[in-house]
């Protein structure tokens, strides 16, 4: 099973596009798959238009002991949903537990999950909802978009997890993927190139062009390939996900 935390502390570079559309494009290769909506927001769960209201989610599990059965669904043939749950957000202020407050989320998902991936849809913040999931997790998937705010927010976050494996003494696995990508604009290639000098280990081949329909697909609470198949958004996440099966994210 692989683990992996999609992840950055900066808002709007796509990662619940990306948690969504990568884990459908899992499935439809065979693998089955989890998703995990560790974002007090719900976005990723709104984004596959599930309603959360009876489902005390991923909150309930950590906090009140319910079982992965109660908040577990199977959203489409391969794939389910941990939703996030009404009550996520009181992570952040938990006060009991002590230094096992980290280590909730790692031990619900050994103790209950099998799949061939599981992916965790981080909240944009640093408190224990993301502590939570970097340490469940043995890769990181970091959505970039093509701007300097974009690049100068990577190396911030590559600062944090240096510090905080060295803390743990463990190494994670890094991938970065360059999103909401228009190859026209000299910003965006400029900050690509500047990626790929730094990062060059760590860079996705494939990049996520900027579409109308990968910003309008989870208004109708579908993927990218439910809403619009033949778009370049569709064509990019099957490409992603062969990188993670076959290419250069081993």
């Amino acid at each position: 099973m692989r683990i992996i935390a999609v992840m950055n502390q900066k808002g709007g570079v796509g990662k619940t596009t990306t948690t969504l559309n990568l884990s459908y494009a899992l499935t439809m290769s065979g693998k089955s798959v989890t998703v995990i909506d560790m974002d007090p927001q719900a976005q990723l769960t709104m984004s596959v238009g599930y309603d959360q209201a009876d489902n005390a989610g991923i909150a309930g599990a950590m906090l009140s002991n319910v079982s992965v059965e109660e908040i577990r669904t199977e959203i489409r043939a391969g794939l389910h949903l941990i939703p996030a749950g009404l009550r996520l957000g009181e992570m952040e202020t938990l006060t009991k537990g002590g230094s096992k407050r980290g280590w909730m989320l790692k031990e619900f998902i050994s103790s209950n999950i099998k799949d061939d991936f599981v992916l965790i849809d981080c909240p944009p913040s640093a408190g224990m909802l993301g502590m939570n999931s970097l340490f469940a997790c043995e890769e990181i998937l970091i959505p970039v978009s093509g701007d300097y705010l974009g690049l100068h927010g990577v190396s911030r976050l590559f600062s944090i997890l240096k510090h905080i494996e060295k803390a743990l003494g463990t190494s994670k696995k890094k991938w970065l993927l360059v999103t909401r990508y228009n190859e026209r604009r000299r910003l965006a290639r400029d900050v690509l190139g500047k990626i790929e000098e730094y990062f060059p280990e760590q860079l996705m081949s494939t990049k996520i062009r900027e579409t109308v329909a990968l910003a309008e697909s989870p208004s109708f609470g579908k993927s990218i390939f439910e809403y619009q198949k033949k778009s370049k958004g569709a064509e990019d996440y099957l490409a992603l996900a062969l990188e993670f099966l076959e290419g250069k994210a081993k």
